[in-house]
């Protein structure tokens, strides 16, 4: 070996080292993240804090099937007991009665600190008449039951004003003393997680320990027949993880392993197959290293993505190893090199409009790609010409050339029929094109929709709130929140009386502010001034004022009493229904409230214009979450649209440039549009829900197609293209077409997207091109 080519050997070896020392330290994940924008809007921005951070994000929704009532229920207990032993949950709700004592006891104890009837007014005379009035009138209802224990304590209905606010949004029904389905066949229980959502490895934990415990509590019962159902945020990024990572490992080794059966049939050398695996190698390792510097975490959609183009890298070797076995590298390198150089750029140009994509999903894909191929076919031109010595025998492939000639002159009698196919679908697809591409972003969910059905089914059952509509209010600090939250509240009540909207959850309702605790605080009269106007108000009532001596001293001890802290919640259940209103974020506290439509208005929108203009001036961010995503959709798919406009100009006009031939340009350009458009009318006629990366895809069968073009483009040129030469660039398609293709029979949509396409797309190219190629002897 020339010293040169050792020089070039050991570049190749260190920076494959250095590869491989970067990629060792580097951080990959296959979270949904993949999907969230890096330059969100502030209504984006509360959304992916919501994924991430919020407490709704942390709630798994478990149901108990299977047994009778009575079993449930047991079983139910005993797996609420053990997960609040477990130490993975913040809290664990079943609706039992323990838990409905407990938060009884903490709002009669403190319901003048959160009574917002609790004014100067309200213990004046007629205030006093008024309200115990309006108590004795309630005996005579079904609230009479929870009235009478506490009356002479509570005359003025404070406990029941707050039990009335428990119930905003519905509740689960109850059976044996805890939660249940409205139909009775599952217990229902609610679990609040320690990780964040984002964090799902912690999910995955809480989620394994939920499934533990219950198959612990269920033989300790002796329950064989019990069945446990969990569902929620978590659940579906953990199982969404899972698909990714499994899928992108099973579905890349199968494809690596035909491409390499492939190669092997066609080089039956086992050196000629490492050697012709070098280029993919280091474009892999290349394409995972600049991932890793420029964004800091690599999707393993991104690494499955990258995987598939192990077809296209493969692509340069087999050019070199047919051609370069019979005339010699150097020959290769002046009358091969400069065909395969242009063609890597076209792929690098389509490749490098998805570099400024907003959604950074696409971002990593694009710079994954242009890295990957770049650097294998810079490998090949400078490191397999050091390590493949001239004369290496490899297996003549023009026989096999030679029956693609003539496969080839059939196919060129068909250019009238495919122009005329081309021209109907064009129509066609003119036709649909109001339904062509799908407008709903689900449709990037990995969720199954047998999975959705459950977690439907559960979130009816335990009544959990339309979370479509929310106020997100920030601060520095809790106190601060609480107060800017409680300043809304006059806003948020004028709507619910004009009838805008039908409700609204909020943390000051079982926290309130500080200050305003201390205002309540001082609005309670003394022992003596609270006696006098007593025996004033209850002259000739049912109920006396020398009987409400219990209601004096609560008074007076609610005076002095400690303020309310969220500590002070915990264990009572109303820890759960807080901390999923308010929390702590990395930059300061934020508080999420919840609208509801009105009754009437139940599965429809609320007016978001409106509303939005009641609270404007407001600390309050009002955030449509479906609004939102579509939005946020609609952006990635205008924004996918201009990129691949972008990238097919690029490829144009790199092509234009170098051929200084509008009728050469044409040979090209003609089979690419094409394939793009007929590629188009088989995947919306198959039923496949087309969405942004499709269009993706396409950038790429004309990134990737339009190296076919160009080699059948030198019998335009008078070059020629010889058997081997067409040999060569069918083996090349065929492992384009293997290693794409694979990523077809993916469930997670993005790879499945744009395996469907480029697979397809990249043999539909290639057998255009050939249709499309001049006729004619070569030299």
């Amino acid at each position: 070996m020339r010293s040169g080519a050792w020089r070039v050997l050991l570049i190749w070896l260190a920076a494959m080292l250095a590869g491989v020392a970067v990629v060792a330290q580097s951080r990959f994940t296959a979270d949904m993240s993949f999907f969230l924008p890096s330059d969100p809007t502030p209504g984006q921005q509360a959304m992916v804090e919501q994924v991430r951070e919020g407490s709704v994000a942390r709630l798994l929704m478990l149901g108990i099937e299977g047994g009778d009532t009575a079993s449930r229920a047991r079983l139910s207990r005993e797996l609420k007991k053990r997960l609040d032993a477990g130490g993975s949950f913040e809290g664990v709700q079943n609706g039992q009665s323990d838990t409905e004592d407990s938060v009884r006891g903490l709002l009669l104890a403190n319901r003048y600190l959160l009574s917002p009837a609790v004014t100067p007014e309200r213990f004046t005379v007629a205030g006093l008449r008024q309200s115990i009035d309006d108590s004795l009138d309630l005996l005579t209802s079904p609230a009479g039951m929870l009235m009478r224990p506490h009356l002479l304590e509570d005359p003025t209905g404070e406990l029941w004003a707050l039990l009335q606010g428990l119930q905003v949004g519905q509740q689960p029904d109850s059976i044996d003393g805890v939660w249940a389905s409205r139909d009775g066949d599952r217990a229902l229980l609610l679990a609040k997680t320690r990780a964040d959502g984002a964090d799902t490895d912690g999910q995955q934990r809480a989620i394994e320990t939920v499934r533990s415990s219950f198959e612990a509590a269920r033989e300790e019962l002796g329950l064989p027949d019990a069945q446990l159902l969990v569902s929620g945020p978590g659940v579906f990024a953990v199982q969404a993880r899972e698909t990714i990572r499994t899928e992108v490992t099973q579905l890349s080794l199968l494809g690596a392993s035909l491409i390499v059966l492939l190669l092997l049939s066609v080089y039956r050398s086992p050196r000629l197959l490492g050697l012709g695996l070098l280029p993919v190698a280091s474009g892999a390792l290349a394409g995972m290293v600049a991932v890793s510097w420029v964004h800091g975490t690599v999707f393993a959609i991104t690494v499955g993505f990258g995987l598939a183009l192990i077809g296209e890298a493969v692509d340069y070797a087999i050019y070199y190893f047919v051609q370069a076995g019979r005339i010699g590298a150097a020959a290769w390198q002046e009358r091969f090199w400069p065909t395969v150089r242009l063609g890597v750029l076209t792929s690098v140009a389509g490749f490098g409009a998805l570099l400024w994509a907003g959604f950074p999903g696409l971002g990593q894909l694009g710079l994954y790609a242009l890295t990957g191929v770049l650097v294998a076919a810079l490998v090949t031109r400078f490191v397999l010409p050091a390590v493949v010595p001239d004369g290496l025998p490899v297996r003549d492939l023009a026989p096999l050339g030679q029956r693609l000639e003539r496969f080839i002159e059939r196919l060129r009698r068909l250019r009238w029929s495919a122009l005329v196919l081309a021209l109907l679908a064009l129509v066609w697809l003119f036709q649909q094109r109001d339904g062509l591409w799908q407008p709903d972003i689900s449709v990037l969910s990995t969720a199954r929709a047998d999975d959705l059905a459950l977690d439907g089914r559960l979130r009816d059952d335990i009544g959990g709130p339309d979370s479509r509509y929310l106020l997100v209010v920030k601060g520095p600090d809790q106190e601060s929140v609480l107060q800017r939250v409680e300043s809304l509240t006059p806003r948020l009540d004028a709507l619910l009386a004009q009838g805008l909207i039908g409700g609204y959850d909020s943390p000051t309702r079982f926290l309130p502010s500080e200050r305003t605790q201390r205002s309540r605080q001082a609005a309670l009269p003394d022992a003596d001034l609270l006696r006098e106007r007593l025996a004033e108000a209850q002259v000739g009532s049912p109920l006396p004022a020398s009987r409400l001596e219990p209601f004096i001293q609560a008074v007076a001890a609610a005076r002095d009493q400690p303020l309310l802290h969220a500590e002070d919640l915990k264990g009572s259940g109303l820890d759960l229904l807080v901390g999923a209103l308010l929390m702590e974020a990395s930059d300061g506290w934020r508080a999420v409230l919840p609208l509801h439509p009105a009754s009437d208005q139940q599965g429809s929108d609320l007016d978001g214009e409106r509303v939005a203009q009641a609270l404007a001036e407001t600390d309050a961010l009002f955030i449509d979450l479906k609004g939102e995503l579509d939005g946020l959709y609609d952006s990635y798919l205008g924004e996918a649209v201009w990129l691949s406009l972008a990238g097919v100009v690029l490829v144009l006009l790199l092509l234009a440039v170098t051929m200084r031939s509008v009728r050469r340009l044409l040979s090209v350009l003609l089979p690419l549009a094409l394939a793009v458009v007929l590629l188009i009318a088989g995947l919306h006629l198959s039923g496949e829900r087309l969405h942004l990366l499709h269009l993706v895809g396409l950038l790429l069968v004309v990134a990737v197609g339009s190296n076919y073009g160009l080699f059948f483009d030198r019998t335009a040129a008078g070059q020629g293209l010889e058997p081997s030469t067409l040999s060569a660039m069918a083996v090349a398609n065929l492992t384009t077409v293997i290693g794409f293709g694979m990523l077809s029979f993916s469930t997670v949509p993005v790879l499945h997207a744009i395996g469907i396409t480029v697979g397809p797309g990249a043999l539909l190219a290639f057998v255009l091109a050939a249709m499309f190629s001049p006729g004619g002897a070569r030299p």
